[in-house]
């Protein structure tokens, strides 16, 4: 087959028209190998490529052997040569820059590029009258994850076969091609999914806010948010978006949608005609109700969410938009929100009260860029922060200017710490800093652990103390769950000794 044949070809498969095709998936890990996997169950000749070679990896490997597909570990496993002659779709995990040598070999060549959520779109099982599962897609800088998790438990406290899938959950392939199909996916994207996506079209979608994020993956803020716009390309019933962040409104704007899609806003204020937002302390929606022009159906209260923090108030917002634009009634939005408790590492009290000697301790170790760590200190007042990591390009002198009246103190660590230092010494000088240096884990739980330290040093009763680093994690630890783990586990260590 020469170069040009296979792009046409696979453009117009479906789920049973894979027998042959050859595919090449990038990247092993789980959505890779759930890519694998399904490509292989459908009749694809795989062949498989990852740097990595891990027990885990190496596992999977033998696994999909066996089932025929052709998988290759470890260094040089992932140059533009190991592209087969016959290839005819790259298909690549999250995170895969667009200036990889196995993505540039297959521009080259003129063989589709696909995310592992483009091929999930095109494998998904359609039913005897054409529609297939729909999906309801969550995008955005910070918020996706509890977003999605929210959405899914609503769908779910309706009586709906629902999941959370995508770049939370489930892998989307796994999810599309369950046995029994689901009545509804709720989907978490990612900016580095989405570059990779040609025609997925959600149901509704919703960007919940674009702020400064992976500037060392893409050119510029206007490429990110582009890639960000990706989720409203195609939605049919409700383009949701942040009324407090223009850019997401901009981005409803410039998507190509199906007529009659409606532009949905959601608001800490009081909401206007087509929005949902708050009346007082009630998440209040008149984007849903007959009479919007004159009423609004009440959802549930602030204090039906475990958290009273704004950021929480907006996720569940945008979590209630989108379940009531698939149908979903007052009673079980409630219901559904009242019922969620998040995921590990985000806002989560670690201790407070008496056990925590008159302070409390906060794990929000998910805040890994400038903006989550922003959400996350504007919810407490006073604050001791403690900061720092891979910053990825960031920069911190907005983040600082927002909430030094809030700081008590800083207590910085991880690799890029100087950059929130200088941003520190420019707009809050009269805030107390500490640096944390070195990378070793002697000594309890090593620099987390000097890091709890210096922070009970600092804070007074009354105060919190608050891990939002801003950053990335990889500097010091495995990813932010290990560095969120690392901060619990010194703060019960602290908490168990004596005060100094």
């Amino acid at each position: 087959m020469s170069e040009s044949q296979g792009g046409p070809r696979v453009e117009r498969l479906g789920r049973d028209d894979w027998e042959g095709v050859r595919a090449v998936v990038a990247g092993f890990g789980v959505s890779g190998f759930a890519a694998a996997d399904n490509l292989t169950h459908v009749g694809a000749r795989v062949v498989a490529v990852d740097d990595r070679e891990t027990e885990a990896l190496t596992e999977r490997a033998e696994l999909l052997g066996v089932l025929g597909a052709d998988v290759h570990l470890g260094p040089g496993s992932t140059a533009a040569t190991a592209m087969p002659d016959d290839a005819e779709v790259l298909v690549v995990s999250p995170g895969w820059r667009p200036d990889a040598p196995l993505v540039a070999e297959a521009e080259r060549r003129g063989i589709p590029v696909w995310s592992e959520v483009e091929l999930a779109w095109r494998l998904r099982e359609k039913r005897p009258d054409g529609t297939s599962t729909p999906w309801l897609a969550v995008t955005g800088t910070n918020g996706k994850t509890t977003t999605v998790r929210m959405l899914e438990s609503i769908l779910r406290a309706a009586g709906l076969r629902a999941v959370a899938a995508g770049n939370v959950g489930l892998p989307l392939t796994e999810a599309v091609m369950d046995p029994t199909p689901y009545d509804v996916l709720a989907v978490e994207l990612s900016s580095f999914q989405l570059h990779h996506t040609r025609t997925v079209a959600a149901e509704s979608a919703v960007c919940l806010n674009v702020a400064e994020d992976h500037l060392d993956w893409y050119p510029d803020m206007d490429a990110y948010a582009r890639d960000k716009g990706r989720v409203y390309e195609g939605v049919s019933r409700a383009c949701v978006y942040n009324a407090a962040d223009p850019l997401t409104e901009q981005l409803v704007r410039d998507a190509d949608v199906v007529e009659g899609a409606r532009a949905i806003g959601f608001t800490l204020g009081t909401p206007g005609v087509g929005m949902v937002g708050l009346v007082e302390d009630i998440l209040a929606d008149r984007a849903f109700v007959a009479a919007r022009a004159t009423s609004a159906a009440e959802l549930c209260t602030i204090d039906d969410l475990f958290s009273p923090a704004p950021h929480v108030v907006e996720d569940a917002l945008a979590a209630a938009a989108l379940a009531r634009a698939h149908g979903v009634g007052q009673a079980a939005v409630r219901d559904g929100l009242r019922s969620f408790r998040p995921d590990g590492h985000r806002i989560a009290v670690v201790a407070e009260g008496e056990a925590g000697r008159g302070v409390r301790w906060v794990d929000d170790s998910k805040a890994t860029n400038p903006h989550a760590a922003r959400s996350s200190l504007l919810a407490y007042d006073p604050v001791v922060w403690v900061a720092g990591g891979l910053a990825k390009g960031a920069r911190f002198d907005d983040l600082v200017r927002d909430v030094a009246g809030r700081l008590r103190g800083a207590v910085l660590l991880g690799h890029d710490q100087h950059l929130i230092a200088e941003a520190l010494a420019r707009h809050a000088p009269d805030v107390p800093v500490v640096r944390v240096e070195g990378d070793e884990t002697a000594e309890r739980t090593g620099p987390m652990g000097r890091a709890v330290e210096a922070a009970a040093r600092l804070a007074q009763p009354g105060d919190t103390v608050l891990l939002a680093p801003g950053c990335a994690s990889m500097d010091q630890f495995t990813d932010y769950a290990a560095r969120g783990d690392a901060f619990a586990e010194a703060v019960r260590e602290r908490l168990g000794r004596p005060t100094d």
